[in-house]
């Protein structure tokens, strides 16, 4: 359940980040998503669409869900974490 609720979340959060006339959406490859990290400055990653079965990413979207609710500032998906924290979690995941 958990699972495919975080699915959800990703997709509507993607949903509307592409409707942005500012959208980089384009420059994503096919089977990828663009991730905006960091509590601070933040710094896009573009990370497989795998990842959103991946338990540990969905912890990650789960804190982005309580911090920003459907709302991103970046007008994509924005994950409240350390870059240091981002990179040490998505190195250890399956591609």
């Amino acid at each position: 359940m958990a699972r495919h609720l975080a699915s959800v979340i990703a997709k509507q959060i993607l949903r509307r980040s592409t409707n942005k006339t500012y959208s980089t959406s384009s420059n994503v490859p096919k089977g990828f998503l663009a991730v905006y990290i960091g509590e601070t400055e933040k710094k896009r990653f573009v990370v497989p669409v795998s990842y959103l079965n991946e338990p540990a990413f969905q912890d990650l979207l789960s804190k982005a869900e309580e911090q920003f609710g459907f709302y991103h500032p970046m007008s994509g998906l924005t994950i409240p974490c350390g870059e240091d924290t981002f990179i040490n979690i998505t190195s250890s995941l399956s591609r």
